[in-house]
C-alpha cells in the first residue's frame, strides 16, 4: 500500500478536500523530515503525554473539546512507543469495545463524534481497510507489515506548532491571571479605604466614591476577554487614585506626624469573617469564667460583603436625607453611667479620639474609628447599635479594646453580646464594674510594688 496517495474513508463518507489535503500537507512534511535527516540535521521526536498536554493547553485554538482530547489520549495509549516519531505511519487499530472502556465507557455515537472532530483537526487521519475494520496484518517474522485504523502520524508531526500554541496560551493565562489579581487587590484597597472614610466620618465625596466602587465591583466573568479584564483594572486603578488622595487630604497634621508611640497604640485586627464572628460565643463563655484567650489572625473579609455593607450605610443615610430629618443625636439620656466613669474604666479608649472627648458625640464617633481598627465589621456594628443604643454599644467597643488582648475575635466577641442583649440578657453596667476593679486591683499593686 503506498503511502503517497490519499485513502478513502469506507461505507457512506465520501472524501472532501480536506481529507486529501490533510494526507498532502502529512506527506509534504515526513518528506521534509527525511530530508533533513539526510543532511544529518536531527529529526524532532515528541514525548506523547507532553505532546498531549500541551495540545490539552491549546485546545481552544484548536476547537478542541475536553472529552476529544480524552479520546485521542486513549488512541495514545495503544501506541506502544513514549515518542512519537512521524517519518513512519502511526496507526492504531483498537475496536469500538476497547476504545470505549480506555475512554471511561464513553457512547459509541460520542466516540464516533469525538473521532470526526480529530479528524477535522488534522490531528489525526482515517486508515480504512477493504472492508471498515480496524486490524493489521503481519509477516513470518511477526512484524505488522500493514494496518489499518487512525494513523496518529498527524498529531506527531505537528509538535512544533502544537508547543509554540501552548506557549502562547501559558502566557496569556499568565497576563490574565496577574490581571485578576491586580483587579482584587484594588477592589479590596478602595473598599477598605472608602469603608475607613465612612467609619472615621472623614471629609471627603465617599458617597459618590461607593456609587462609583458598585459599578465597577460587579463578578468578573470565568470567560473574560484580557481587553475587557485591563479595562475594568484602569478603571479601577484611577478611582484608587481619587480614593486615597481624598483619605490623604483629610488626615491632619497630627495623624501625619505621628511618631512611634501613637503607633503601638494601634490595635489592628483584620479578622472580619463573618463566620468567625458568629462563633464566639463560646470565647464570651471563656472570658467570662476567667479563661485568657490568645490573640488570633484570621482571614479578611471578602470585598464583595464590605461593600454592600457600604451600600447599605448610605442608603440608610440618604433616606434620612431624603426625608430632611436631622442626624440622630446619641441618646444621653440612656447613658449607662457618667461620661467621666466610662473614661476611667476604659482608659485607653481616650488614646484614639482626634481631638479629645469632650462628650458623648466625642465618644461614639471614637468608637467607630475603635470597632474598624479592631476589625469589627459594619455590619455587626450596626447591628450592636440596634440591639444596644448607640451609647451602650460605644461602651461596649471601649470594653473590648480594653480588653483586646484577651478577646481572640473582637467582633465575633460583640456579636455574641449583641445576641444577648437582643434577648434582654445583657447589661453594660457589670461589664463597667468589672473594668473598674480590674483597674482599681491594678493601681493597689502598682502601688505595693512602688512602696517596696
Amino acid at each position: 500500500m503506498t503511502e503517497r496517495f490519499a485513502t478513502t474513508p469506507f461505507g457512506g463518507r465520501s472524501l472532501s478536500h480536506a481529507m486529501f489535503a490533510a494526507q498532502e500537507k502529512v506527506a509534504r512534511a515526513r518528506q521534509k523530515l527525511l530530508a533533513e535527516a539526510d543532511e544529518g540535521e536531527a529529526t524532532a521526536t515528541a514525548d506523547k503525554w507532553q505532546l498531549l498536554r500541551s495540545l490539552t493547553e491549546a485546545r481552544v485554538v484548536y476547537g478542541l473539546s475536553d472529552r476529544t482530547i480524552a479520546v485521542l489520549e486513549a488512541l495514545l495509549s495503544f501506541q506502544q512507543a513514549a515518542e512519537l516519531d512521524g517519518r513512519a505511519p502511526l496507526i492504531v487499530f483498537p475496536s469500538n469495545a476497547e476504545l470505549s472502556m480506555r475512554t471511561r465507557g464513553m457512547a459509541p455515537a460520542t466516540l464516533r463524534r469525538h473521532l470526526a472532530a480529530l479528524v477535522d483537526a488534522q490531528m489525526i487521519i482515517r486508515r480504512d481497510s477493504p472492508n471498515g475494520k480496524r486490524y493489521a496484518r503481519r509477516g513470518d517474522d511477526g512484524a505488522i507489515e500493514s494496518a489499518f485504523g487512525f494513523d496518529l502520524a498527524p498529531f506527531a508531526l505537528r509538535a512544533a506548532e502544537i508547543e509554540a500554541h501552548a506557549a502562547a496560551a501559558r502566557a496569556q493565562a499568565r497576563a490574565l491571571q496577574a490581571l485578576r489579581s491586580e483587579i482584587t487587590i484594588h477592589l479590596r484597597d478602595l473598599a477598605k479605604t472608602i469603608d475607613a472614610g465612612l467609619s472615621e466620618e472623614r471629609a471627603g465625596d465617599w458617597e459618590r466614591f461607593a456609587d462609583r466602587l458598585a459599578e465597577l465591583s460587579g463578578r468578573v466573568a470565568r470567560n473574560a476577554a484580557p481587553e475587557e479584564l485591563s479595562k475594568r483594572r484602569d478603571a479601577l486603578s484611577r478611582l484608587r487614585a481619587e480614593v486615597e488622595l481624598a483619605y490623604l487630604n483629610s488626615l491632619s497634621n497630627e495623624e501625619m506626624s505621628a511618631n512611634d508611640s501613637n503607633f503601638e497604640r494601634h490595635i489592628q485586627n483584620s479578622n472580619t469573617d463573618l463566620h468567625i464572628e458568629s462563633s464566639s460565643e463560646k470565647e464570651l463563655n471563656e472570658n467570662r469564667r476567667g479563661k485568657t484567650v490568645t490573640v488570633g489572625e484570621g482571614g479578611p473579609a471578602e470585598q464583595a460583603d464590605r461593600i454592600a455593607g457600604i451600600r447599605r450605610r448610605l442608603k440608610a443615610s440618604r433616606d434620612m436625607r431624603d426625608e430632611n430629618l436631622p442626624p440622630p443625636e446619641p441618646e444621653t439620656k440612656s447613658a449607662p453611667a457618667p461620661l467621666e466613669t466610662v473614661l476611667a474604666a476604659c482608659p485607653q479608649f481616650a488614646l484614639y479620639a482626634r481631638k479629645g472627648i469632650g462628650d458623648w458625640r466625642d465618644f461614639l464617633q471614637t468608637a467607630g474609628l475603635v470597632r474598624s481598627m479592631l476589625g469589627v465589621s459594619p455590619d455587626a456594628w450596626t447591628r450592636a447599635r440596634r440591639a444596644m443604643g448607640d451609647l451602650n454599644a460605644a461602651v461596649t467597643v471601649a470594653a473590648i479594646l480594653e480588653r483586646s488582648s484577651e478577646i481572640r475575635s473582637p467582633g465575633g466577641y460583640l456579636r455574641a453580646l449583641t445576641e444577648r442583649a437582643e434577648n434582654g440578657r445583657y447589661s453594660v453596667g457589670p461589664v463597667l464594674n468589672a473594668l473598674s476593679a480590674a483597674g482599681r486591683t491594678q493601681a493597689a499593686r502598682a502601688g505595693e510594688g512602688a512602696a517596696r
